[in-house]
C-alpha cells in the first residue's frame, strides 16, 4: 500500500501511461512493444513489469483511468440520477470517444472493445452507488439491473449516435429521455 503513495511510483507510473499514450497516435497497438513504451518512458523493463502486467493490462488502466477522469469531471456537479446526469454523461461519452478516436487514429479500434467494457463497467459502478444512495429502500437486485440497464443504454445510444449522427446530439438525448419516461407504458401486462 505504501508503494502506491510513494510520488515517485505514481510518476514513474504515469511516463509509463504518457508514453504509450504518446505512441498509441503514432503507431498501430498491435505494433507497440514493451521496448517502446520502456524507451519512451525511459524506464526499464522490470520497472514497466512492476507497474504492468503486459501492453494489454496497461491499455486497461489507461482507459479506466480516463474513462473516469471523464465521467468524473462531466457528472461531478450532479448529486442524483435525473435528466441533468443522464445528458452529462451521455455527452461525456461522445466526448472521450470523439477525443480517443482523434488522438489515437491508429489504434482506435483495437481499443474499442476495451474502451465500451470499460465504459459499462465504470458507468454501472457509477449507477449502482447512486441509485443505493437516491433509493436505499430498494432490493440490491434490482437497483443493479437498472444501472446495468441504464450504463448500457446509454453507452449503445452513444455510440449509434456516433455512427450514424443524423440529428443534433443535443435532440438525440432528449429522444432518449422520452423514451425512458414512456418506457412504462410500451410494456403491458397481460
Amino acid at each position: 500500500m505504501e508503494k502506491q503513495l510513494d510520488p515517485r511510483v505514481l510518476r514513474t507510473r504515469k511516463l509509463i501511461m504518457d508514453a504509450f499514450i504518446e505512441l498509441s497516435m503514432k503507431k498501430h497497438f498491435k505494433d507497440i512493444t514493451i521496448k517502446d513504451i520502456t524507451t519512451a518512458a525511459t524506464v526499464n523493463r522490470a520497472t514497466f513489469y512492476s507497474h504492468f502486467i503486459d501492453k494489454y493490462d496497461l491499455l486497461e488502466k489507461v482507459l479506466s483511468e480516463s474513462v473516469m477522469r471523464e465521467i468524473l469531471l462531466e457528472v461531478s456537479t450532479h448529486e442524483v440520477i435525473n435528466e441533468d446526469t443522464i445528458k452529462a454523461i451521455f455527452f461525456s461519452i461522445i466526448k472521450f470517444q470523439t477525443s480517443i478516436s482523434n488522438q489515437c487514429r491508429r489504434s482506435y479500434e483495437a481499443f474499442t472493445p476495451q474502451i465500451e467494457t470499460i465504459f459499462k463497467q465504470e458507468l454501472q459502478a457509477f449507477f449502482t452507488e447512486w441509485a443505493q444512495k437516491q433509493w436505499p429502500n430498494q432490493r440490491k437486485t434490482e437497483v443493479e439491473v437498472y444501472a446495468v440497464m441504464l450504463s448500457w443504454a446509454l453507452y449503445g445510444a452513444a455510440m449509434h449516435w456516433m455512427q450514424n449522427q443524423t440529428s443534433q446530439p443535443e435532440d438525440y438525448v432528449e429522444q432518449i429521455l422520452h423514451i425512458i419516461k414512456m418506457e412504462k407504458t410500451w410494456i403491458k401486462k397481460d
